[in-house]
């Protein structure tokens, strides 16, 4: 307790701020990137081949970077990593400054500066944790979650304002002075706190990630928590892929921005209510809600073919994530001991961003080659659900969404049946 009263929220608000920045300008360097890959190659492919790299080391590293975060000193892990991640940006830059990059270049700077974002994640989360009492972490995971929201709400239209004025050059150097502001955010948090963490012998990598693993599996709610964020991410990782194609035979390229800044602002809107409403407790059925609303508005995306009702419906999926993402964190967090909560989000952070993976990689083959076929003329569902949410290119895609949705649902209501998760929430 005594631990505790020394704990104040302006540490962490100061360390946020900078990783709010941040995160506004790794947007604004991946919606420049995208634009600039395709307007050189002509190829989506070229684009997914840069989100790829962009998205892989981070996920694949996170447990080592997990290992680091409970090994060394939290914050100089922060600092190197957010060092060094600027060191890929400027491989591109001094790229584009010498000519026009090939992609290969392109791939190895965001390669080289995903790796050492892997650092920054456990050790920022783990970080949190040192920061704040039980009773600030929902507080701050909406704050978190609010500044992750905005790389996808305030940084394409920024992105975009500034390609109309300049060449993606002053984009990538905006990025980097992002980085500075961020470093120097966490040398201030670095000075107030000191090392909370007392030097570790020296121990294998393996035998530390197992560690880790073993810290999972102990308590087996949060093993199950984390399954459910996979489920999570793997069904967002739907929406980001298929929302496009579903969209475009419909309306145009302004029309589909539009909807999905809307979209955009309901993660933003749920961030907020969390941030402001501190919530202390019924974290279970406030997973069980938060799942509940989600899906079957993820179900109503793919309802009808007009773009307005799709617009809200995407709203009101969005604005419930963020309570999903809140239970579980905290429950995660209240249940971790805090020497171990480096590894554990290391490993927490790979196996929920493996439902990205998997969607990215199901997607279009399920679009493609089974869902899309029966909603065409001709297609078997065209005469049944076809007379209920219409027929034609991305209907099929509509479909999926509706399946999806209720699969959700079900999730929900499982929710205050599974013990282990049940047990995790403190009276």
């Amino acid at each position: 307790m005594e631990r505790a009263s020394h704990k104040s929220f302006r540490p962490f608000l100061i360390l946020w701020t900078g990783e709010w920045i941040s995160s506004i300008g790794s947007g604004l360097t991946a919606f420049a990137l995208s634009v600039y890959v395709y307007q050189m190659t002509g190829t989506a492919t070229s684009v997914a081949l840069v989100t790829l790299c962009a998205f892989l080391p981070s996920i694949l590293l996170g447990p080592i970077g997990g290992v680091l975060a409970d090994r060394f000193d939290r914050r100089l892990l922060m600092m190197a990593g957010d060092l060094f991640s600027a060191v890929g940006l400027v491989f591109i830059l001094v790229a584009m400054l010498l000519g026009d990059p090939p992609l290969w270049q392109i791939c190895v700077g965001v390669a080289f500066s995903s790796i050492f974002v892997s650092l920054l994640d456990p050790a920022y989360k783990a970080t949190i944790t040192d920061l704040l009492t039980e009773e600030q972490f929902a507080k701050a995971s909406g704050l978190v979650q609010l500044a992750a929201s905005s790389k996808y709400l305030l940084s394409p239209v920024i992105a975009g304002i500034l390609l109309s004025l300049f060449d993606i050059k002053v984009v990538l150097l905006i990025d980097i002075f992002t980085f500075l502001v961020t470093f120097l955010t966490i040398l201030a948090v670095k000075r107030t706190l000191g090392s909370t963490l007392q030097v570790k012998e020296p121990s294998s990598f393996v035998k530390e990630l197992k560690e880790g693993w073993s810290v999972l599996t102990s308590t087996k709610g949060v093993l199950s928590l984390t399954f459910i964020l996979t489920m999570v991410t793997f069904y967002i990782g739907f929406l980001q892929t298929l929302f496009t194609p579903m969209l475009l035979p419909l309306t145009d390229s302004g029309t589909l921005g539009t909807v999905m800044s809307v979209s955009a602002i309901g993660m933003l809107v749920g961030s907020l209510i969390i941030g402001i409403f501190s919530m202390k407790s019924n974290y279970i059925q406030l997973l069980g809600i938060g799942l509940g609303v989600a899906g079957w508005f993820y179900a109503a995306v793919g309802l009808t073919t007009n773009i307005y009702f799709i617009a809200g419906a995407a709203f009101l999926f969005f604005a419930a994530i963020p309570f999903i993402n809140t239970s579980a964190d905290v429950m995660i967090r209240s249940n971790i001991p805090n020497e171990a909560q480096g590894r554990a989000w290391g490993i927490i952070g790979i196996l929920s961003q493996l439902g990205y993976v998997a969607a990215y990689t199901l997607a279009g083959v399920l679009a493609d080659r089974i869902f899309n076929p029966m909603l065409r003329e001709g297609g078997f569902l065209v005469t049944t659900v076809g007379r209920l949410i219409g027929i034609g290119e991305g209907r099929g895609i509509g479909l999926l969404f509706i399946v999806c949705g209720l699969l959700i649902v079900v999730l929900a209501f499982l929710i205050p049946s599974i013990k282990s998760i049940t047990s995790l929430e403190k009276p």
